[in-house]
């Protein structure tokens, strides 16, 4: 082995260093945990009328864009990476979710003036 190779190597193993089995495992058990919530909202809360259908939806979304972060920041190690890169990322998410918006907006909009 050359030592250039093991230098790529070392290097490469210090990438993701916040990354060990403990916290695989406890970020595991926070994503069982929400969808734990989810499923008794779900299956119990709603059926019994303990709640209603737009708190209901509400939870949903929140649970499920925390476990969306959990996702992406831990197991796509998204966490570890450069600030710049974390921004652009975020900032390109906010312009597609407002473009969306956007669209969604605009053809409900021609679809009411055109009847």
């Amino acid at each position: 082995m050359s030592v250039e190779n093991i230098h790529d190597q070392d290097a490469h193993a210090g990438e993701h260093e916040g990354m060990t089995k403990k916290k695989i495992w406890q970020v595991f058990f926070y994503l069982l945990g929400i969808t734990a919530v989810e499923f008794f909202i779900a299956l119990y809360m709603l059926p019994k009328g303990i709640i209603g259908h737009g708190l209901g939806n509400f939870a949903y979304i929140v649970l499920t864009l925390v476990k969306a972060f959990y996702i992406v920041a831990y197991f796509m190690h998204l966490k570890f990476e450069k600030l710049a890169l974390k921004t652009g990322i975020t900032i390109s998410l906010v312009f597609i979710i407002y473009f969306i918006i956007l669209m969604l907006t605009e053809g409900s909009y021609l679809n009411v003036h055109m009847n």
